[in-house]
């Protein structure tokens, strides 16, 4: 199934504890239908020293949140909208393209 939210996609979570916030998506799981936004579901955690923190200590960082708490961010809007598919280019060209359900803009560069 082609993926409605992919890496680098600016979405608008709509359901949680961050309902109304906007941000990037970092990286996407598929397998869990999660992803993890920039800045969004943030928690704390607590670590040891390593190289990337010398002093250990507490950390923030982003927590994923499941797919279907988010709604991709419409160009045209800014608001929270739906996406659908849809076929551009004729013959060989031929190629699938997302598209937001509200405005109708094409979402794929």
């Amino acid at each position: 199934m082609a993926a409605r939210i992919r890496k680098d996609d600016t979405v608008v979570v709509i359901a949680g504890k961050d309902k109304g916030r906007t941000g990037k998506v970092v990286r996407v799981i598929t397998a869990d239908n999660r992803i993890v936004v920039e800045g969004v579901n943030m928690v704390k955690r607590h670590t040891k020293p390593d190289i990337a923190h010398p002093n250990g200590g507490v950390i923030s960082k982003e927590a994923p949140i499941h797919v279907s708490n988010v709604a991709l961010r419409d160009p045209k809007t800014g608001k929270p909208t739906r996406i659908g598919f849809k076929m551009i280019g004729e013959g060989a060209q031929r190629r699938k393209v997302r598209v937001a359900k509200g405005s109708g803009v094409q979402i794929d560069v």
